[in-house]
């Protein structure tokens, strides 16, 4: 078995990117826009899901088609558009990249054509021997195949990846390849409901790398 440290694959929203009251923001556009409730940001966490469809059919009470969620995708694009830039990186992102003795790539669900400028500015780019996001026009799905095709671009098995992120559809995309997966409570998702997961779990981004490098290093 190969001694050389296996590759590290970031998630961005909620994750290297400090987004999460931004998001809620926007979420609270898309249900009042249906006159729906208004959702703190603890209940966002506790309810929030992939595919977003479904989280939303369930705190609005009703079916969301494929055509309505494009509707309320848009909005939500939108709105959380206006406030982008008031979004700073998590506090520790930049140390625990640094700490990280491996390869780096990033993988988001969010726009590619809006992810790769937005790392840029952050001065991030030089960091990721590959960086993808969404090439479809309407987000909202798993992340799974999505994964599957970033590896296949870097040309890596599943089976030598590790992936930071801040959701249950993290670690699921991840399980999906062969991987391995390290949660982070400071995202979108509750942290007892990452906990009830199973999988490593860490409240700091550099917390998360040095178990990332345990996980790894007990796979060699």
């Amino acid at each position: 078995m190969t001694s050389a440290p296996p590759h590290l694959v970031w998630d961005w929203n909620g994750t290297l990117l400090n987004d999460l009251s931004l998001v809620v923001s926007a979420t609270n556009v898309v249900f009042a826009s249906l006159g729906g409730p208004t959702v703190t940001l603890d209940e966002h966490r506790v309810r929030f899901r992939r595919p977003i469809a479904e989280y939303y059919a369930e705190v609005l009470g009703q079916a969301v088609d494929d055509d309505e969620f494009g509707r309320l995708d848009k909005i939500f694009h939108d709105a959380y558009r206006t406030g982008l830039t008031t979004c700073e990186l998590a506090a520790d992102a930049r140390a625990a990249m640094a700490a990280w003795p491996g390869s780096q790539s990033l993988l988001s669900m969010w726009f590619h054509e809006e992810l790769v400028p937005t790392v840029h500015t952050h001065g991030l780019t030089g960091h990721f021997t590959r960086v993808d996001g969404l090439r479809a026009t309407v987000g909202g799905g798993q992340k799974a195949e999505s994964l599957q095709q970033h590896l296949a671009e870097l040309g890596m098995d599943g089976a030598s990846v590790v992936l930071i992120g801040d959701s249950i559809d993290d670690a699921d995309a991840a399980l999906a390849v062969g991987g391995r997966a390290v949660l982070y409570t400071g995202g979108f998702t509750d942290p007892a409901r990452l906990r009830a997961s199973g999988h490593p779990v860490a409240d700091t981004l550099t917390d998360a790398v040095a178990l990332a490098r345990e996980v790894s290093s007990a796979d060699r």
